[in-house]
């Protein structure tokens, strides 16, 4: 049976293809990935490229998302046990140290960076990015209901800021890694005092909820 009728064979090619345009983004960049330099990275023929993907810009897109979900897949148990924004946040740094160690920032900068003229890979990147979204919304909902400042938060719309800060950060930290790193001992700092004001007693708390009702009023 031949590599192109045969299923499994056909899968490894695939998987040998989204790695390597993977691979070739965070090696040599968006202006420099074509069909030759992805199948030279992924050791197969650059025919195949068009085979099973129809262009390059599909199999970026493909790429992207078979990224983001190993990505997700990854941290998806430790998203599920966090219990406080405090917690969140020291995940959030840790995180951000081994993304930017496994080259996957990088991979993030290409794509955003292509992004800006492909349509297809926009679409593909922002498809990415609601994976990421989706699961940030899902420690937000859990932590905020039970948190005395839950009524005046917005899960959906703040899990997207949390999102976007993160993209920014990892992305500013290569020209200015000190500042980033200041950002975020400035976002553990204001998990300080949201844990403070989780700390207070009942009458405390209702006086604080009473007062940022009157502010929002």
């Amino acid at each position: 049976m031949s590599a192109a009728k045969d299923p499994a064979k056909g899968q490894e090619t695939r998987t040998k293809l989204l790695d390597g345009a993977l691979r070739t983004l965070t090696e040599q960049g968006i202006a420099k990935t074509s069909a030759r330099t992805i199948a030279a990275t992924a050791g197969v023929n650059q025919a195949l490229v068009f085979y099973h993907f129809g262009s390059v810009d599909e199999l970026l897109s493909a790429a992207c998302r078979h990224g983001t979900e190993q990505r997700v897949t990854r941290y998806r148990e430790r998203l599920s046990a966090i219990s406080s924004l405090s917690e969140l946040l020291a995940f959030g740094r840790e995180m951000h140290e081994e993304e930017r160690a496994a080259g996957h920032v990088a991979v993030l900068g290409q794509l955003l960076a292509g992004s800006q003229t492909q349509p297809r890979l926009a679409e593909a990147t922002a498809a990415g990015l609601a994976l990421w979204i989706e699961e940030i919304e899902k420690v937000l909902t859990r932590v905020l209901s039970a948190s005395p400042l839950g009524e005046f938060a917005d899960p959906v719309g703040l899990s997207r800021a949390v999102a976007a800060s993160f993209v920014g950060m990892e992305l500013y930290e290569g020209v200015d890694p000190v500042g980033t790193g200041r950002a975020l001992d400035a976002l553990e700092q204001l998990s300080v005092l949201v844990t403070a004001v989780e700390d207070l007693g009942p009458l405390a708390q209702r006086a604080v909820r009473h007062r940022l009702r009157r502010t929002r009023a």
